[in-house]
């Protein structure tokens, strides 16, 4: 992050260094700056989070750093009590370099559990880390050669140095956080082997993992305790810490999914002392089909989301920890949004903290975008309670709201039109979801935070049935597209002011005017869109606003 940025609240003297403001914000423990940056302590030879609450160091003794990946590289060990793991990620977007996009483009790729399987990171072993990086380089459109070459010259770092400490990072907490055999940490951190595993881990943390799992134990850090939502529940399951930076407005989060929320696949509890929500989910990895159900709290008072993860999801438990990072918006940077958007929308600073609402299932989330169609928020969800109620399939949870899976791809696909007509949804939506249904089974579709964007915006367009405002729709909640920017919507054109402009613009100049005065926020359109809905309902205390 920019030295200007960072020096946002802090009194400084003039034109301090980059590393001096840095020292600053790790000596306020501020969270805002979490993710953006490591300390290593060269007399500890540790690296640590902003946050971290151990005794401050030396200016002297502190080395900073951009990634995890450059702390490693240097030498230093990640900390056992500030848990580098749970920072939330920190990769800026940009639209004016191209080069930088690419790298950025490749690290978001890297750090998808699907990315990982079958393949093991050392830059030892080679003939098993290769396939990783062709497929990486083939999904960016480059050579490998040029991926690499990329990669090192915007991050500091090669991709599988980078590789390698995502995957170790993501099985220390596992270690941590979970009782999972050691032999399940490996398998689900991407590695071929406990041998590999057990070799790789001691080589950069000096400890082997059943060293590292006791010392958690001792400090009575490993299992997380669960708190409200525990007495709830009677299976097993593993709990796990996420982090976020502040600020974060998680009560109107959660009002955003209860108002869609549909009964039997998802459940929001907003009360005095707890706010929390639960989804069942299905999701395939491996070939392998794997279902189950995850609930999360937020805890008061800290930037800390608790979620429990069924026993059935353990094996794909860092692809879930993913999708719930996603789905709550958890790598948003506050500072860099808001700076961007500055006050648009938000004459009384009270938006500041927004996220834009994520998905589980990208799938589920197109087919609830065409059915909220050109229909009240209510009519949408309506529509969608009766797909589910007649084509998902049942599942047991320890939880009384969470009965159904989400219809999947395939269910639907086979749907005839009479079966979707007698639940009132008319022919032109019947069409558009059977034929989303059919490219998401046919494998045709990717509906997913690493998909190319405009291949598959194209892609979703091209269906009958689906313009470009259900298009970006998805883009900004599933393929989690920071700019995506639904220039047509009428409730955006209002919040924006361009309905009072004298003469009247036809709509598609209105869509023009929309694109042309939102390039000041680029790139983060999607948040002011969230912005410019929730001014509406703001002031107009609205209840059936035309807002998906």
């Amino acid at each position: 992050m920019a030295t200007s940025t960072l020096r946002q609240g802090y009194d400084l003297p003039m034109q301090p260094t980059e590393d001096q403001t840095r020292y600053q914000a790790l000596k306020a423990h501020d969270a805002r700056f979490d993710g953006h940056f490591f300390v290593g302590v060269s007399s500890t030879h540790i690296y640590c989070r902003p946050v971290c609450r151990v005794k401050l160091p030396k200016f002297e003794n502190c080395r900073f750093f951009d990634l995890a990946a450059l702390a490693e590289r240097a030498g230093y060990r990640p900390c056992l009590r500030c848990r580098p793991e749970l920072a939330p990620s920190s990769l800026p977007w940009t639209t004016l370099d191209a080069s930088r996009t690419l790298a950025l483009q490749a690290a978001r790729w890297l750090d998808e559990p699907l990315a990982w399987q079958g393949n093991n990171a050392r830059e030892t072993d080679a003939p098993d880390s290769k396939p990783t990086i062709s497929q990486l380089a083939a999904h960016l459109g480059v050579s490998d050669r040029h991926v690499r070459r990329l990669f090192e010259a915007q991050l500091g770092v090669s991709p599988l140095q980078y590789l390698q400490t995502r995957r170790l990072l993501t099985a220390k907490q596992l270690l941590t956080d979970t009782d999972m055999p050691i032999a399940q940490v490996a398998l689900c951190s991407g590695f071929g082997s406990v041998r590999r595993f057990s070799a790789a881990f001691l080589a950069h943390y000096r400890l082997n993992p059943s060293q590292l799992r006791r010392s958690a134990t001792d400090a009575d850090s490993g299992k997380v305790k669960s708190n409200a939502l525990a007495s709830t529940i009677a299976t097993s399951f593993c709990t796990v810490k996420l982090s976020y930076r502040p600020p974060y407005d998680s009560r109107w989060l959660l009002e955003f999914f209860q108002k869609r929320q549909i009964n039997a696949v998802e459940f929001v509890a907003i009360e005095a002392n707890k706010w929390s929500a639960g989804w069942t989910l299905h999701l395939e990895s491996g070939g392998k089909q794997h279902t189950g159900w995850i609930a999360v709290e937020f805890l008061q008072h800290q930037p800390t989301v608790l979620l429990q993860v069924s026993d059935s999801l353990r094996d794909v438990l860092p692809q879930v920890i993913r999708q719930v990072r996603a789905l709550l918006d958890l790598d948003a940077d506050p500072l860099a949004i808001n700076t961007v958007l500055g006050d648009s929308f938000d004459t009384t600073a009270s938006l500041g903290g927004l996220r834009v609402p994520g998905c589980l299932n990208g799938f589920d989330l197109a087919v609830r975008a065409i059915l909220g169609q050109q229909v009240t928020v209510a009519a949408g969800r309506t529509f969608t309670q009766r797909v589910v109620d007649n084509f998902g399939r049942p599942i047991e949870t320890p939880f009384p709201a969470l009965t159904r899976l989400f219809p999947t791809p395939e269910a639907l696909a086979q749907a005839s039109g009479e079966d979707l007509g007698r639940l009132g949804i008319v022919k032109q939506r019947q069409a558009a979801i059977t034929a989303l249904a059919r490219a998401v089974a046919d494998k045709q579709l990717h509906l997913q935070p690493n998909a190319d964007i405009e291949t598959t915006m194209t892609a979703l367009r091209a269906l009958p049935g689906v313009g470009d405002w259900t298009a970006q729709y998805i883009a900004m909640r599933a393929l989690r597209w920071p700019d995506a920017f639904v220039a047509g919507d009428v409730a955006l054109h209002k919040a924006m002011g361009l309905q009072n402009l004298e003469p009247l613009l036809s709509p598609t100049k209105t869509a023009a005017a929309a694109v042309a005065a939102s390039q000041v926020w680029r790139p983060w359109r999607s948040y002011a869109v969230m912005r410019a809905w929730t001014s509406l309902l703001q002031k107009s205390n609205a209840t059936d606003q035309k807002i998906l």
